[in-house]
């Protein structure tokens, strides 16, 4: 039987050199592969008390709405600046060269909800801050973050010490 690694296409020099760039798009385009992924990340969150899943612009999607249709909770999207239609906040972070902006709907969950964030991947942890950041400022609790990918090396986790991190994947030292 496969593991979910197995699915994980890399590809060196991407989009620079020296970047072993993990592709998700083999995990997706395979329906054993997106199934065993999407099971995966719900098993590893199954202790888990929360009321909703977050996931961010675009990735997020492809397994937050899914783990959101399994556990029958609803799902909230995390956007890019400008791409949602009614009352927002926002929440800036850095990037490798700049920053940007991502803003979810002001009437996302209520106050209180249990929220786990769902992403395909954490690597510096940034989009990862920013997200957790829109959901307290909503009143919301962060119950965990699950992703599929961790890249260790680069030290996301350190970034949300004190916050659940449950993934399925590391790629440490590679």
């Amino acid at each position: 039987m496969k593991d979910v690694k197995d699915y994980i296409r890399t590809i060196p020099d991407f989009p620079q050199p020296g970047i072993q760039f993990r592709d998700i798009t083999t995990v997706i385009q395979d329906a054993d592969g997106l199934q065993l992924a999407i099971d995966s990340m719900c098993d590893k969150v199954s202790d888990l008390e929360y009321d909703v899943i977050a996931g961010a612009e675009s990735r997020g999607f492809v397994f937050g709405a899914p783990m959101a249709y399994k556990a029958h909770k609803p799902f909230v999207l995390i956007r890019k600046k400008g791409k949602l239609p009614g009352k927002t906040i926002s929440q800036s972070y850095d990037l490798e060269y700049g920053s940007t902006e991502i803003e979810m709907h002001v009437d996302s969950f209520e106050k209180g909800a249990r929220v786990l964030i769902v992403d395909d991947l954490i690597a510096t942890g940034g989009t990862t801050e920013a997200m957790i950041k829109l959901v307290e400022k909503l009143g919301g609790i962060v119950a965990g973050v699950c992703v599929l990918i961790e890249l260790p090396d680069l030290k996301g986790r350190e970034k949300i010490a004190g916050y659940r991190l449950d993934s399925i994947v590391s790629f440490e030292g590679e």
